[in-house]
């Protein structure tokens, strides 16, 4: 595999995680922040723009996935697509901490 499939595979999985806390409040009925909400990702969204934003990660981490070639013969493909889960994760937990303290 050549370097951008493992680029690749990092974005796949960062947008995969990114996606999850988005549709789950969503399907729950709750408001969320996302990039639309006033201010910039501070703010609340509705429960449909927050499942609506989920899916649209889950369809940038899916393009994301085909042209990174992931395997499970290769383990540095799925490390690396880990990698861009984990990383995504932390960053998320970090900066949603605080939305209720505003």
């Amino acid at each position: 595999m050549e370097w951008y499939h493992y680029f690749s595979g990092f974005f796949a999985g960062a947008f995969l995680s990114n996606s999850v806390p988005h549709f789950v409040k969503g399907i729950c009925g709750d408001k969320f922040p996302t990039p639309f909400a006033k201010p910039h990702g501070k703010g609340l969204s509705s429960p449909v723009l927050n499942v609506a934003w989920a899916l649209l990660n889950m369809v940038i981490a899916y393009l994301f996935f085909r042209f990174s070639k992931l395997s499970f013969q290769d383990n540095l493909s799925l490390i690396t697509f880990f990698a861009g889960f984990a990383i995504m994760s932390l960053i998320s937990s970090k900066g949603f901490a605080s939305k209720h303290k505003e």
